[in-house]
């Protein structure tokens, strides 16, 4: 991330609160809890974290008629004429493409579209350049996808909610983490904008697909490819290596992988 300002811990200091900010980037609301630093560190981080963001959506977005994927698939560039991250997110969309045996596929709908690696991706990167800068414990969220670090409180981790895919004010299940990165598909965020690239339809028996795992990106689009596979998503996730998932069906029937973070009722609920 080249516009935040250089932040190590020793010019970080203490604070009791968090430091909250919350933005519209890239189509969704981005939030950004830092626990531990106060002051104009704090703010600092918060303003490189929505710097970044700003700047992939006017490279990536499919909605502005000037980013790189735009001029792509308008002519006016070729995918060999791209260099730097958009070559390697594209790379990186080939890769998971093969993985997924096709159903991770940029080209789902027809024009060139990386936005289901590109989010969790850029979350990522976000959250590593914090760390790396010395922030040791936050969570950031785009859209229902969430990368957190450390803790919100000594000796507390962090609590992840999981939207429930009928109930816009509950949840399907809570998580407990210190280092996880968790990705959410389904049809509650955007409606039904995720297809069967084989079969061109919207996938049908499944209601969302959660990921969690060391990388947003992957999981992102681990949880897009099977959402796509409808009622097969359950059993395709326990092959992941890495990975656990949970998977909630039309029936509401929910289907864990064995090593899925689910808190117990007794962790601490502060």
């Amino acid at each position: 991330m080249s516009t935040q300002a250089e932040q190590g811990t020793e010019g970080c200091p203490p604070s009791a609160g968090p430091y909250v900010r919350v933005e519209q980037v890239m189509g969704t609301m981005v939030s950004i809890d830092l626990r531990g630093c106060a002051g104009n560190a704090a703010a600092a981080g918060a303003d490189g974290v929505l710097e970044w963001l700003h700047e992939v959506d006017a490279v990536f977005s499919t909605y502005r008629p000037d980013s790189v994927i735009s001029r792509i698939n308008s002519g006016e560039l070729t995918r060999s004429q791209v260099r730097g991250d958009v070559a390697w997110v594209l790379g990186r969309c080939e890769e998971l493409r093969r993985e997924t045996g096709g159903f991770f596929d940029m080209r789902a709908g027809g024009s060139l579209d990386p936005s289901a690696l590109v989010k969790g991706w850029a979350v990522q990167r976000a959250a590593d350049d914090l760390t790396r800068r010395g922030f040791t414990d936050f969570c950031l969220s785009a859209g229902g996808d969430v990368v957190c670090r450390g803790g919100r409180g000594p000796g507390l981790g962090w609590r992840i909610g999981i939207q429930h895919p009928y109930d816009r004010d509950a949840v399907a299940a809570v998580l407990h983490a210190t280092d996880l990165a968790v990705a959410t598909s389904g049809t509650y965020e955007r409606g039904s904008h995720i297809i069967d690239p084989h079969t061109r339809r919207a996938p049908a028996g499944v209601v969302s697909v959660t990921v969690c795992g060391p990388d947003l990106g992957t999981a992102d689009a681990y949880a897009t490819a099977a959402f796509a596979m409808s009622r097969e998503a359950a059993a395709w996730t326990l092959g992941l290596d890495g990975y656990e998932a949970m998977t909630v069906l039309e029936d509401d029937t929910v289907l864990t992988t064995p090593g899925f973070p689910v808190a117990d009722p007794g962790q601490d609920t502060r």
